[in-house]
């Protein structure tokens, strides 16, 4: 699968950044979703993050379309492919990439204005998550201003089924252990994970044989 650019970067940080990109390039980027963008030329330093929200603005004509009693689809069609205002997907950082190694610390620097940014191919999605002890979770879970639950929910749906793919299966049992390993100390936030998970019908079994259910702690 070749690379796919899903916008160009607006701003940013060592913590992560915000992308900005056409509603018609919004198929592809997902909440959850992993993305990598570029530190040079020769992509041998490239910052790795999560996509925690997308975010549509308005602008004066959209206002003035919904004042309006009727809207043909070929105005709304043409205002969603030629809109001045861009989608924007903003990303946490998770790790970066050095050469063909994999790091879960945050990019040395962060990407420059309309550097491209690329949505992670399932072989990339596979290598980041596979590399150490998932220690890219912990700053998923320090976030404390991002949807926390949904947002891992999402993540892992994603990589469990790229990892099941390539006849990882184990992958999903080690990533629901790790969790409750963080977050053993904040049950609540251990429920509101382990919740928002169970809603993707993926991590029940698991969680019973850890000896947590989701009334209570065993």
């Amino acid at each position: 699968m070749s690379a796919i650019e899903i916008g160009k970067l607006l701003r940013s940080s060592t913590n992560g950044c915000v992308i900005g990109c056409r509603v018609s390039e919004l198929n592809a980027p997902s909440l959850g979703a992993l993305v990598r963008a570029p530190l040079d030329e020769k992509e041998t330093v490239q910052a790795v993050g999560l996509i925690y929200d997308i975010h549509i603005d308005d602008d004066g004509l959209v206002r003035q379309l919904i004042t309006a009693r009727e809207v043909s689809q070929e105005v709304i069609l043409d205002n969603r492919m030629n809109r001045n205002v861009p989608v924007e997907i903003s990303v946490l950082f998770v790790g970066h990439l050095l050469g063909g190694d994999v790091y879960h610390l945050l990019p040395p620097r962060p990407p420059l204005t309309l550097d491209a940014i690329y949505l992670c191919t399932d072989e990339e999605l596979r290598q980041f998550t596979s590399s150490g002890r998932f220690g890219y979770f912990r700053h998923i879970l320090r976030a404390s201003d991002l949807p926390t639950g949904e947002l891992l929910a999402a993540h892992i749906r994603q990589v469990a089924a790229a990892q099941s793919a390539a006849g990882n299966a184990g992958w999903l049992s080690a990533a629901v252990q790790e969790l409750i390993v963080l977050l053993r100390d904040d049950y609540p936030a251990l429920m509101s994970v382990l919740g928002a998970l169970g809603d993707t019908g993926l991590q029940f079994d698991i969680i019973h044989q850890a000896g947590l259910g989701r009334g209570g702690q065993s």
